[in-house]
């Protein structure tokens, strides 16, 4: 490998290194710590200075174990810290649970002292249930947008893959941690340090805060017919409020006959089947996520009726909202 080269030179300026203290909590996703944590490692190795140091803690400031089952051994609990310092809470499966509420006063308080605070993943549902986040601009992983934007109306939610909003740092999850460190490497240390880093680790496509977490539609659906993509972005944008077919149809142009053609042709199935599929997994979504009433997840998801909703569930997933609810809880319990 090549050697360092000294980008920066923290004695001549007299800066001290900057800490960024991690905050794991229980079933946090191990891939989004560790691209947070290489990016440090590979600028201090390419600065050939110390320009990064970081502190692994969690309540009980015992272990922790990751989604991946691995443990990790913490290096101090929930403590008051250093007026430099950084948080980084990092989330990941089941965050609901992992959010208790020493945490949300510890975070408050440092938040108070004027500490910046990032969350990885999930971890900005935690963000955002300690208030951190209200009338802030957010990301969270495309999985839990939408229970996020059900329960927390103060936050404007983007699909981002990261924001940075003042003293508030949130990702999306997964190698998002990448993008925003690489940011937080330029802005301290210039963006010749950033773009070292980001060759070590063979990451040639560096985003922005202006880039969105999921697919484009063609890719996702890997189809790229301009219509069918327009179609399902509507759907995917009026769940609470369906749009008929027929004016599906009418916005893009094209006779509902049309229409049907062109879904049966790309996708296999009709629009109205699309469409119902859309809202029974943003529904199941909402059932796992939050604490919504089974009403109002049906409500939110534009079923008109309890009914209704129950019918279209079990028969796209084979059990009752109710059932689904209770095996997720009766899961987290074990």
């Amino acid at each position: 490998m090549a050697a360092p080269r000294h980008f920066t030179d923290i004695e001549e300026t007299g800066l001290k290194p900057r800490r960024f203290v991690f905050v794991l909590l229980e079933n946090f996703t191990l891939l989004s710590f560790a691209a947070a944590l290489d990016c440090l490692r590979l600028a201090n190795r390419m600065s050939g200075k110390e320009l990064y140091t970081w502190r692994l803690i969690g309540e009980g400031g015992e272990t922790v174990q990751s989604s991946t089952g691995t443990t990790f051994a913490l290096e101090g609990d929930l403590e008051e810290l250093q007026r430099g310092d950084t948080i980084m809470l990092c989330g990941g499966m089941d965050v609901q649970e992992a959010t208790s509420k020493r945490l949300l006063n510890w975070l408050r308080r440092e938040a108070r002292r004027g500490l910046p605070v990032g969350g990885l993943c999930t971890a900005s549902f935690t963000l955002a249930r300690a208030g951190l986040l209200d009338g802030k601009r957010a990301t969270i992983h495309w999985e839990n947008h939408d229970s996020f934007a059900e329960e927390f109306e103060d936050v404007q939610l983007t699909k981002s893959v990261f924001v940075v909003d003042g003293l508030r740092l949130t990702t999306a999850g997964g190698t998002s941690s990448i993008d925003l460190f690489l940011q937080l490497i330029a802005e301290d240390h210039g963006e010749e340090l950033a773009n070292a880093v980001a060759d070590q680790q063979i990451y040639s496509a560096i985003r922005t805060d202006q880039d969105t977490q999921r697919l484009s539609v063609p890719t996702r659906i890997g189809v790229r017919h301009p219509k069918l993509s327009q179609v399902i972005h509507m759907m995917e944008a009026n769940i609470e409020e369906p749009i008929s077919p027929s004016i599906l149809a009418q916005e893009v142009g094209m006779s509902t006959r049309q229409l049907e053609r062109l879904f049966r042709r790309y996708l296999n199935r009709s629009p109205k089947r699309y469409y119902m599929e859309l809202r029974l997994q943003k529904a199941r979504n909402l059932l796992m996520q939050t604490d919504m009433s089974v009403i109002n997840v049906a409500l939110a998801c534009g079923f008109a009726s309890p009914s209704h909703f129950s019918k279209c569930y079990r028969a796209h997933y084979q059990t009752t909202p109710y059932r689904e609810r209770g095996s997720h809880a009766a899961r987290l319990s074990v």
